[in-house]
Order: structure tokens, then sequence, then C-alpha cells
């Protein structure tokens, strides 16, 4: 393993954390612990905005800003800088290394992509938690994610066992892909408009298999947290409208990856991919279904968004080996 694989592979397990990290805070209501950036209160760390945060909190006791929330504020954003510093030898070493220009073009995306999640997260901040600007946050640390394993699935250079006998399935594992980041993106709507627990029963919601919905107001996507586009309170309906249509796709998404990790497990050389992708589609589904019958526990909710964080890297790694050899 060269140290450019080395700095790829931290860089990996360190996006991971990040995107899991950034779900913690965001379900622990943190998310304006520091309400400006990128310090706290012009500050590099909550310690020493104390006195500004006790000032705040003798404002407003029951508001968004307490020492708790900052310091898990600030340390999400001491990981994501530490991913960008890193993001960014990589992409210096891609330009160094001439002969590999599709490295090189995606080494520099990458760079790209981190740059603009830089400046979602600032947004994330100066528009008080817009969901819209959210939930693209969100997408943004999922796509530095998969940037990140593909290109260190392809700096391995090892051969790709089984890669021809699966040729046929590489269209059905693209569309599981696609499906799987749909329903991410669906997923990431839901938690920014603290919609997890709109329906409260499973698998009916609110004793109905069609209950009372507004989808125009649910899925408007330019308006405030909470807040309707003409800036009316959010109604149940459109919160509603949000969690159903996360549950509908995540049954589409639960029935094609089942068909495609049988077709997996039929297919001599990948077997243990389909494998992976079904015990990772399995724990998945079990941890929606239990934020909602327990009524959306902290760990079993940062899990959930891990599990999607993991099964989205499994889809990017079947992809891979079904086009590579």
């Amino acid at each position: 393993m060269t140290t450019y694989h080395r700095i790829i592979l931290a860089a990996l397990l360190l996006a991971f954390g990040v995107v899991t990290l950034g779900a913690y805070v965001r379900l622990s209501d943190a998310g304006l612990g520091c309400p400006d950036w990128p310090g706290c209160y012009g500050k590099i760390t909550p310690h020493s905005a104390a006195a500004a945060i006790d000032a705040q909190l003798a404002r407003q006791p029951d508001g968004p800003v307490s020492h708790a929330k900052a310091w898990k504020e600030m340390v999400h954003r001491y990981f994501a800088g530490t991913l960008g510093l890193l993001i960014l030898v990589i992409a210096l070493l891609a330009w160094r290394r001439s002969r590999d220009g599709a490295g090189k073009a995606l080494a520099l995306l990458l760079l790209g992509v981190v740059v603009f999640q830089a400046m979602l997260g600032m947004w994330t901040v100066t528009q008080l938690l817009k969901p819209v600007i959210v939930s693209s946050h969100l997408l943004g640390g999922m796509t530095t994610l998969s940037l990140l394993t593909w290109l260190w699935l392809r700096e391995r250079r090892r051969p790709v066992l089984g890669a021809r006998r699966g040729e046929a399935l590489r269209g059905a594992a693209f569309l599981g892909l696609l499906l799987v980041a749909v329903q991410i993106a669906l997923g990431g709507w839901v938690s920014t408009n603290y919609a997890a627990l709109a329906c409260p029963d499973f698998p009916t919601c609110h004793g109905a298999w069609l209950p009372p919905m507004d989808f125009e107001q649910g899925f408007t996507l330019h308006r405030k947290l909470g807040e309707t586009a003409t800036g009316a309170l959010l109604p149940l309906t459109a919160l509603t409208a949000i969690h159903w249509t996360h549950r509908v796709m995540a049954l589409l998404v639960t029935l094609y990856l089942g068909w495609l990790v049988v077709r997996l497990l039929r297919t001599p050389g990948q077997a243990t991919m389909g494998g992976v992708v079904g015990a990772l589609l399995t724990l998945q589904v079990s941890l929606g279904i239990s934020n909602v019958v327990f009524s959306l526990p902290l760990p079993v909710a940062v899990a959930h968004n891990a599990g999607a964080a993991l099964l989205l890297s499994s889809m990017v790694w079947l992809n891979f080996r079904l086009r590579r050899r």
C-alpha cells in the first residue's frame, strides 16, 4: 500500500466519521450550538467563548445554544476541517501523478465537492437550518464518502475477481445505487424537517394506509424550517407526506435490492458482495422500523444514518466490482 493510498483510506474512514457525527449533531439539536461560522462566537473553541455562551443562555435558557451543543458543533467542524485538509493533500498528490489523468480528475472533483460542502456548512448556520440547505449538506457528505470509496478502490490496483461473470448485472447495480441515493435524499428531508415521528405507528400511519397528506407544502424546497413558503406554520399533513413518502420508497428499495441480492448470490464470484449488501439492507430496514416503534431514540437514529452511509458505500463498491477487472 502506497502513502497516497494510505492517505485516501484515512480520509475515507474520517469521511464516514464526519457523516455519522453530523447526524449526531443534527439529531441532538446542536446544529446552532455555535450561531456563527467557522468559529464559535468568534472564538476557536467553545471554551474560549464561554462568556458569550453564558450570556446567550441567560437571555434564552431554553434556546438552541448551550455549552454541550457548542462542543458538539465545533467537534464536528474540527473533524470536517481535518477531512478537508486531507482531501487537499490527495488532490495535490494526484496532480503530481500526471500519468493517471482519470485519477487526477476524480481527486480534483472530490476537492471541488468538499469546497462546496464547506460553503453548505456555513449556510446551514447562517440560514438557520433551512431544510434544503441542511439536506444538501447531508447529500454532500454522502457524495464525498462515495467518491473517496471509489478512489480508494481504484488505487488498490488489484484484480477484481468475478467481474466478468457479473457484467450482466451492471445496469441493475447502477439502478440500485440510484435508488439508494434517492432514498437517502428522502431520509435527509425527513430528518431536516423533523418529520421522523410524523407517523407514530407502524406499518400504518395514523392508523391508515393513506392518511391525510399535503405533498405540496411538504416538498416545497425554498422555505424556512417549520414554515410553509408563505411563512405559516408547517401543518402535520405536510410532515406526514414527507414521512410517508420515505416509507414507501424504503419498501421499493428493499424489494429491488432484495431481488438484486438474490441475483448476486446466484452469480459465481459475487456471492460475498451479495451477502454484504443483504446484511446492510436488513440492518437498515430494522433500524428504520425501530426509530418509529421506539420513538426515535438518539443512538438508533444515528445508527440509521451510519447504516445509510454503509449501504451506499457497499453499492458503490458493487458497481466498481462490476465495471473493473
